[in-house]
């Protein structure tokens, strides 16, 4: 299977992950890029469908958006992000992603367990959360996966908490973009079909996800969130 295959299968996945858990584009697709590219490059292409695919997902889910967690974790995760993107050419990436496995794989655990249902954030420990999710994805560029893991600490139904994650997420990609189109603008030019293709699969899965998130009943669907969280950390750790 060539790349621009593989890319449009991945995208499909991940849009319909995404639509599902509120991350899973950048994290699906950022390695897929990353066989052949370095990381800043897949980081800077991935953000493209990543945006596209999470303003569909956000128009669709608009009336669901929580704006009281959205106003403290939103906005400070969109300082995060613009700080992490601005850090990254200077960042260890692998010493990074070595934290952002551990924290992930631990976030997981804590809400398989029933550990997180005794860890809920109010206002200041929000502003924190959102910080620091969105400055590790800034420099590692798997905002979403941590962001989630976050937002676990909130009692958010399903709908609310994608819809939530993804206006957040949308706030990290305005903030971030326009760095990675300044520092990679020339390089990112020759990626135009690809990110097409990618930006088109995700948008396709994202409306599969829509489909799916409908069925979940509400007490499955933080279970299903901590899996998929822990097995990004593992994932993510298992590759580093």
């Amino acid at each position: 299977m060539n790349l621009a295959s593989l890319v449009a299968v991945a995208s499909v996945i991940a849009g319909a992950i995404a639509a599902v858990s509120g991350f899973g584009i950048g994290s699906v697709l950022t390695p897929v890029l990353q066989s052949r590219y370095d990381i800043k490059l897949a980081v800077a292409a991935v953000s493209v469908p990543h945006v596209i695919a999470t303003a569909v997902r956000l128009w669709r889910l608009r009336h669901d958006v929580d704006s009281t967690v959205l106003k403290s974790f939103g906005l400070m995760s969109a300082a995060g992000g613009l700080t992490g993107a601005v850090l990254q050419r200077y960042a260890a990436t692998q010493g990074l992603t070595l934290v952002f496995s551990v924290l992930l794989i631990f976030v997981g655990i804590a809400q398989l367990t029933g550990l997180s249902e005794r860890m809920r954030f109010g206002k200041r420990a929000g502003w924190i959360a959102g910080v620091l999710s969105g400055a590790l994805g800034g420099l590692v560029g798997n905002q979403g996966g941590i962001r989630s893991a976050a937002l676990l600490g909130y009692d958010l139904s399903p709908a609310k908490f994608v819809a939530t994650a993804t206006a957040a997420g949308l706030i990290v990609d305005a903030a971030r973009m326009p760095v990675y189109v300044m520092t990679e603008h020339a390089r990112l030019m020759a990626l135009g079909p690809l990110m097409a293709v990618a930006s088109i699969g995700a948008v396709v899965g994202t409306f599969i996800g829509a489909r799916l998130l409908k069925t979940i009943p509400p007490h499955k669907f933080r279970t299903i969130v901590g899996v998929l969280v822990l097995a990004l950390g593992v994932y993510m750790f298992v590759r580093r």
